[in-house]
């Protein structure tokens, strides 16, 4: 796998709008796309700051991933997400690697962008993403 950059870091909150406010007003971002991913389980707001961007999740429900974190582990980082040029050829490399996959096969995510995810227990602890480059069309 050879990504291109961090596309954003993740970050679990309870209140979107008042994370939102967090992240424009006390921290001069804008915001850059919101939207709910109900496949997810998540509505997630993108915050843009320079050429860096950071995504908010706040769960649809108690019993979706991102609920389910925010029980065990309260607000915080949740992910870290790289773009990758293609994210079927980065889940092939990452299998062939030893990575244990969350997602086999890359899902929608924010902005209509191929996404997936590996697990955890592969990249230290931390709950990894890769992003395409290009817009899903």
């Amino acid at each position: 796998m050879q990504p291109v950059g961090i596309h954003h870091v993740g970050i679990a909150v309870v209140d979107l709008d008042d994370a939102i406010a967090t992240y424009t007003v006390l921290l001069g971002g804008n915001l850059e796309h919101r939207e709910v991913l109900s496949e997810q389980g998540v509505e997630a707001a993108s915050i843009v700051f320079g050429k860096s961007r950071i995504e908010l999740l706040a769960p649809t429900g108690e019993d979706t991933p991102v609920g389910r974190f925010l029980a065990k582990r309260g607000p915080g980082m949740h992910h870290i997400a790289y773009e990758v040029p293609d994210v079927s050829s980065a889940l092939t490399d990452l299998a062939s690697a030893g990575a244990e996959l969350i997602d086999t096969v890359p899902r929608r995510g924010l902005f209509g962008l191929q996404v997936a995810f590996v697990h955890p227990d592969a990249v230290h602890g931390v709950l990894t993403e890769v992003v395409a480059v290009a817009r899903v069309t």
